[in-house]
């Protein structure tokens, strides 16, 4: 790329390549972004913005017994002082940390319309007022006693934290999500309880495992609770590597309605889940006839969630309908962990549970050396003009006659009784009638105290065993101040509730399913008698029109050797022109449809590539649950190209050569997946179609024009799989319309 000319900050002129110019800037803003925006830092658990709006708020004495003041002065004070950006993104996340039903441990106590769970914002921050709470305390506490490293502010006029003393572990606690530049981060919440014991856990033992810590932390707590379905093993390895994901579904109970009905009752929903989006849903899924087994739902909740559900019919199994709902809805979210966090440098890095929790414990080791330092110093500042001071309660007489009668007091009182410079302005300061009412046994008392004080920090310092045990005290006291049950608990998803079952209930309808040549796919309620009236777009035309149920599962056979999987209670209406398959499903874009068909218990298939290789297959081993489907013919090479109804006893090969093959199809093995075996023999070419004939019936083929011939001679064709086969008869162009 040419050189450009760019003015920098400075108004300088710099002559550098455009491909440098852009690479600089873009990794500066990456870098900006992950490290002061998006990602939270693992000692304290928190971004930026809270950090910056905690702090002022512990500079404006907004503790938990302070009166609570509006929260437009803080976001003033933040934006002012430490964070230059919008007014409405500090006022967003200082609204996120007032929430109980976002945070585990709320960090800001907020009176007013703080906003709820049914997604309504909060009021203006002229209305709303805030103060700390008591978590929040436990995060500052030791803020003004160097227990951290402070920085300069974006204007250099002030300094703030580089990141809190974190009294516990917040990063697992209340969790965090975010998405910087080329990265994201989601990271569950917990309970501080179990963390803590963790904790203790990991400092009597170090190389505790995983699985060890999982006995006190078994997986998330969300703030909104539900049921976490997830496998052990599956949340293990999450902990273990730093990703994966946990399954939460909706905490419910059956209420009997009298008369033999019955309703859901809803009381618990997945955290992040907006309640009233939930509600708009389930309705979207009942109009849709999606819900086949849901009645009706409604909202009866004031400050607890309600969600009534009504079945359609009584005889409807409550489980059934649940499991119903599970699989369609946000009453059973899937919450993905990423726990990609700034470790203790700085650096972006992905840790599991363990990793998480030791980082903490070695930051508040640091935290607790600094503290330690910083009260070590101010203990001998003090015992300094404990010292003086007793010096001048001794000698009350002599000061006081040297304070009255010399011209430099100062230097006199230093030389006569060997005081320090300090000491001597400190006595000097002190008022007469205080300094006679001091007491020697007064001055010693507190002189034992700090001395003792002193000793017990000089042990500390020097012993890194009491040190974690000083930890391991604060923790019990963590665990005293932040008392949580469990909200979220945990089971096991039922099993043995097929879907046959539930689709059971699903009213049966005919429809007909429409494929055009550019992939646009719809569902038309019944018979497609005149299929010349389908309308499709400019330029497109009808594929493949495929007659089925609304219960059915259509498969779909592209070239590549892939079947997907479609429902046809998932199909959009034939109003308009449908929506794009590939939108729907993961389709290679190579790829070609090859057939459609409504899959059908116990049928099987004649799989056939086009150069001449080809099995039997159960279509039951075609069906797949990902959008990307399911390989199940091996194309190296070559490309699909039909999937034959076993409905006969004889399969014939036309080949490009013109040559006709015919045999049993028992001579074809049956497979889940592969390549298959030769069905033809080719010097060149491959196969032009093929088809399965009855060996009782009536077999015909094709000429050019389209026109039905009887294929009278069709014994003298029979021979044995994987040989050149004979001519065809004269005019056969296809063996199948």
């Amino acid at each position: 790329m040419s050189d450009v000319v760019i003015p920098d900050a400075g108004g300088r002129i710099v002559d550098e390549p455009m491909s440098d110019a852009l690479s600089k800037r873009y990794l500066a803003y990456a870098l900006s972004t992950i490290m002061h925006r998006a990602l939270p830092d693992v000692r304290d658990g928190l971004k930026p913005v809270h950090r910056r709006v905690l702090y002022a708020m512990s500079n404006m004495r907004l503790n938990p017994e302070a009166a609570a003041r509006k929260c437009a002065k803080v976001v003033g004070e933040v934006m002012g002082n430490f964070h230059p950006h919008g007014d409405q993104a500090i006022y967003d996340a200082l609204v996120r940390m007032a929430q109980n039903f976002a945070q585990r441990y709320e960090l800001v106590e907020g009176q007013g319309n703080f906003g709820n769970i049914d997604g309504d914002n909060a009021a203006a921050m002229r209305y709303t007022e805030c103060r700390l709470t008591a978590a929040a305390m436990l995060l500052l506490d030791g803020i003004n006693e160097d227990a951290v490293d402070f920085r300069a502010t974006y204007d250099d006029q002030d300094q703030e934290p580089v990141v809190l003393p974190g009294g516990y572990p917040n990063l697992l606690a209340n969790g965090a999500i975010g998405i910087a530049v080329g990265m994201a981060t989601s990271v569950p919440p917990h309970n501080v309880v179990e963390l803590v014991d963790a904790c203790r856990k990991l400092l009597q033992n170090h190389a505790v495992t995983t699985a060890e810590l999982m006995e006190f932390i078994p997986g998330p707590d969300f703030p909104t609770g539900g049921v976490c379905v997830e496998t052990r093993k599956g949340i293990q390895d999450a902990y273990e590597t730093g990703r994966g994901s946990v399954r939460v579904r909706s905490r419910y109970e059956v209420e009997d309605a009298g008369r033999g009905q019955w309703r859901i009752i809803v009381r618990e929903i997945p955290y992040q889940v907006q309640k009233s989006r939930l509600i708009e849903q389930l309705a979207d899924l009942i109009e849709a006839k999606k819900a086949p087994l849901l009645g009706d739902v409604r909202d009866e909740s004031d400050e607890n969630i309600r969600l009534v559900l009504e079945p359609k019919s009584r005889n409807i199994e409550p489980e059934v309908l649940m499991e119903s709902l599970f699989k369609i809805s946000d009453l059973e979210t899937r919450f993905a962990i990423n726990m990609n966090v700034l470790d203790g440098t700085g650096t972006p890095r992905v840790l599991g549970l363990r990793a998480c929790l030791i980082a903490w414990l070695d930051h508040r080791r640091v935290v607790l050396l600094r503290m330690s330092n910083w009260r070590l110093e101010k203990i001998e500042k003090r015992l300094h003009l404990l010292d003086g001071l007793m010096i001048a309660f001794l000698n009350l007489d002599e000061v006081i006659r040297i304070v009255r009668e010399e011209e430099k007091p100062k230097d006199v009182l230093m030389s006569r009784f060997a005081l320090s410079d300090v000491q001597a302005d400190y006595i000097l300061d002190t008022r007469l009638r205080q300094l006679a009412r001091l007491e020697e046994m007064v001055i010693q008392d507190e002189h034992k105290k700090l001395a003792e004080e002193r000793e017990g920090l000089l042990a500390l310092l020097g012993s890194e065993k009491l040190q974690w045990k000083r930890i391991d005290q604060q923790l019990v006291e963590v665990r005293k101040k932040l008392p949580s049950p469990r909200r979220t608990t945990f089971a096991d998803a039922p099993v043995g509730i097929e879907v046959a079952a539930i689709e059971s209930y699903m009213p049966k309808e005919a429809i007909t399913v429409i494929l055009s040549k550019r992939g646009w796919i719809r569902a038309a309620k019944g018979k497609v008698e005149d299929p010349s009236e389908l309308k499709f777009k400019e330029g497109d035309e009808l594929s493949f029109l495929v007659p089925g149920y609304n219960t059915d599962k259509f498969l779909i056979l592209t070239t590549d050797g892939r079947f997907l999987t479609l429902s046809g209670d998932k199909l959009p209406s034939a109003r308009g022109h449908g929506e794009p398959l590939r939108l729907m499903l993961d389709i290679e874009e190579s790829a070609k449809i090859v057939t459609v068909f409504p899959y059908a218990a116990g049928a099987k298939r004649v799989m056939v590539a086009k150069n001449g290789y080809g099995f039997v297959m159960n279509e039951e081993d075609a069906l797949a649950n990902k959008r990307a489907g399911k390989q199940t013919m091996t194309v190296d090479g070559t490309e699909a190209l039909a999937a034959l109804p076993v409905n006969g006893d004889l399969i014939c090969v036309l080949g490009e050569n013109n040559k006709v093959l015919v045999y049993p199809v028992a001579e074809l093995p049956e497979m889940a997946r592969g390549k298959g075996v030769k069905l033809q023999a080719y010097k060149d070419g491959g196969v032009k179609d093929i088809a399965v004939y009855d060996s009782n019936g009536s077999p015909q083929w094709f000429d050019g024009s389209g026109k039905a011939r009887d294929f009278k001679d069709i014994k003298d064709y029979i021979g044995r799989r994987a040989t050149a086969g004979k001519m065809a008869p004269r005019g056969l162009r296809k063996l199948r319309l």
